[in-house]
C-alpha cells in the first residue's frame, strides 16, 4: 500500500505501476541511445582515419553546421531546438575528440561570454586555454600554442570590438574559420540587497549595454571596468557592497544571487564571435566572407570601393571603420571591415575581389565561413 508524508498527496497503486512501466521504457531507450551514439562515434573515428591520411583538419565547421541543421530541421519535439542543439553539440565534440583533442584559447576566466561562446561552438571535449586579453588569444593562435581562438567581433549594441579589429590588422594572416552568434543576457549579481550596492563591476562593453538600466536602478553606484564579466563576478563575491554585471552561469560559479535578470537595454542584444585559426573553411552554400581593406585618402574612393559590391550583386551584412595603425602621409586613414554574403570560391565573389583590389591600397580576405544561426 502506498504511503505518504505529511502534506504530500497520496500516489495510487495504479499511478505507481504506470510510473514503473514508463521508467522501464526509459531505461531501455537509454541503452538503445547509448548503443547508437557509440556506433556514430565509431563511424566518426573511421572518418578521422581517412582525414589523417589526407592531412585534413579535424574541425570541419561546414560539416558540423550541416549535422546540426539536419537534426534541428527533423526535430518534431517535444524537446526544443536549444536542447537538441546542446545534445548534438556534445556528441560532435566527443566524436571529434576521438580524432584529436583540439586546443582553443578564449578571453577568460571561465563563464565569461567568450568562454560560453567557445563551449557553444566546440563543446566540452576540448582542451581550453583561458587568457587575459584578446591580444593574447591572437598570439596563442599565431604561435601555434593552440589550434583555434574565440574572440568577440561585433555586438549589436556597441558595434565592432576594437581590440579584435586591431589584432586583425596586426596579424592579417590569421583567418576567420567559423563564427558564433550568442544571445547576450546580462544579470545583476551580488550577495547583498540592491540598496546596499555601492560598486558595480563588469567589462566596459557590458556596462555600456546596460547603461540605461544601471542609471535608473543604481544611480549612486560606482561603475568599475574590469577585463571580463567573469572577473567582475569574482570581485563581487569577495567585496562587500559590490555587484557584477555578468552571465547567469558566472553567478552560479561564484555563488552570487541573481538580483535582476536580463538587464540589457536592448532586448535582442547579441554578440558575434569569430573563431580564428590558420585554415580556410570549405564552401557550404550559405556562406559569408569577411574582408578588411584600406582605400586611398581621396574624395570618392570609399564610394568607388563599395560600388563594387553593388555592381556584383553582393549583399553587405556588416561594415565597420577603424583607424589605420600606420599612415606614411600623416593623414587620418581608416581600415574598413566588411562582411558580405557569398564564399571566396563563388565566381561573382572572385570577380568582385579582383575589381575591389584596383580601388584599394590594402585588401585582406579574413575568411569565408558558414552563416551561423543564433545560439
Amino acid at each position: 500500500m502506498a504511503t505518504k508524508k505529511d502534506n504530500e498527496p497520496a500516489i495510487s497503486a495504479k499511478t505507481l505501476a504506470q510510473m514503473k512501466s514508463l521508467r522501464t521504457t526509459i531505461d531501455k531507450l537509454d541503452l538503445h541511445i547509448l548503443k547508437l551514439v557509440n556506433e556514430r562515434a565509431a563511424a566518426a573515428g573511421e572518418i578521422g582515419k581517412l582525414k589523417s591520411e589526407t592531412s585534413s583538419d579535424v574541425f570541419a565547421p561546414v560539416r558540423e553546421e550541416e549535422v546540426l541543421k539536419n537534426v534541428i530541421d527533423a526535430n518534431k519535439g517535444p524537446l526544443d531546438e536549444i536542447t537538441i542543439r546542446a545534445v548534438f553539440r556534445e556528441i560532435i565534440s566527443g566524436s571529434r575528440a576521438l580524432q584529436k583533442i583540439i586546443k582553443v584559447a578564449y578571453l577568460g576566466p571561465e563563464y565569461s561570454y567568450s568562454h560560453l561562446a567557445s563551449v557553444e561552438r566546440f563543446g566540452h571535449a576540448v582542451e581550453y586555454m583561458r587568457v587575459g586579453s584578446i591580444m593574447s588569444v591572437f598570439e596563442e593562435v599565431n604561435r601555434g600554442h593552440v589550434d583555434y581562438g574565440v574572440v568577440p567581433l561585433e555586438n549589436s549594441t556597441d558595434g565592432g570590438v576594437s581590440d579584435t579589429l586591431d589584432m586583425f590588422m596586426r596579424l592579417p594572416h590569421l583567418k576567420i574559420c567559423a563564427e558564433v552568434r550568442l544571445r547576450i543576457h546580462h544579470n545583476l549579481l551580488a550577495n547583498c540587497d540592491q540598496e546596499q550596492i555601492r560598486r558595480v563591476y563588469s567589462k566596459p562593453q557590458a556596462l555600456a549595454q546596460c547603461r540605461n538600466w544601471l542609471s535608473k536602478n543604481l544611480p549612486h553606484a560606482d561603475l568599475k571596468e574590469v577585463s571580463s564579466t567573469a572577473v567582475a563576478a569574482q570581485l563581487a563575491q569577495q567585496e562587500p557592497g559590490a555587484a557584477a554585471v555578468a552571465s547567469r552561469q558566472a553567478g552560479v560559479k561564484y555563488g552570487l544571487r541573481n538580483l535582476f535578470s536580463d538587464i540589457e537595454d536592448y532586448p535582442h542584444n547579441e554578440t558575434r564571435f569569430a573563431v580564428i585559426g590558420h585554415h580556410e573553411a570549405a564552401r557550404s552554400g550559405t556562406d559569408k566572407t569577411a574582408l578588411m581593406f584600406k582605400v586611398p585618402h581621396n574624395p570618392g574612393s570609399l564610394v568607388e570601393a563599395l560600388d563594387v559590391f553593388k555592381s556584383n550583386k553582393l549583399n553587405l551584412t556588416w561594415i565597420e571603420s577603424f583607424p589605420a595603425r600606420t599612415s606614411d602621409s600623416g593623414k587620418n586613414e581608416y581600415m574598413f571591415f566588411v562582411d558580405f554574403e557569398g564564399h571566396i570560391e563563388d565566381p561573382k565573389v572572385k570577380r568582385a575581389l579582383s575589381a575591389l583590389e584596383i580601388h584599394c591600397d590594402q585588401l585582406v580576405v579574413l575568411g569565408s565561413v558558414p552563416i551561423a544561426t543564433m545560439s
